[in-house]
């Protein structure tokens, strides 16, 4: 639940920064708005966009880079032992193999002339040419 509520957490502040990096103005526009490139008349004002944004992106990026390591620690440390799929089924595999399983019915006939051994081998033989 908690690695959940931090991912949605990680998008949204990631969605964030990439919104206002792109609402900013690089230095290079400065130059154009001191001979009328339209910066006086910006929603903040002629300075107050850039001390908005900067810090409005400082803070965002504040946020992403703990969640980051939020979502590290959450990863590398789960506190429920849940297993990844790969270990469950060895798992299974192997409390399945540790059972009684039942060998062959000693009814199935054999060829003649061929003994019967047990198999302890998972790999079929070859075949005698």
């Amino acid at each position: 639940m908690l690695y959940n509520i931090l991912l949605i957490l990680q998008l949204i502040a990631s969605l964030g920064i990439i919104g206002l990096v792109l609402m900013q103005h690089g230095k290079g526009a400065d130059a154009g708005a001191a001979f009328g490139g339209g910066a006086s008349g910006s929603v903040f004002g002629s300075q107050g966009s850039s001390n908005f944004l900067s810090r409005a992106t400082a803070i965002l990026a504040t946020i992403f880079f703990v969640n980051s390591l939020a979502l590290a620690w959450l990863v590398a440390h789960p506190d429920d032992g849940s297993k990844s799929v790969v270990e469950s089924v060895v798992t299974s595999t192997s409390q399945t193999e540790q059972k009684d399983v039942p060998s062959a019915p000693s009814d199935v006939p054999t060829p003649v002339g061929v003994q019967s051994q047990p198999d302890t081998s998972d790999v079929p033989e070859a075949p005698k040419q």
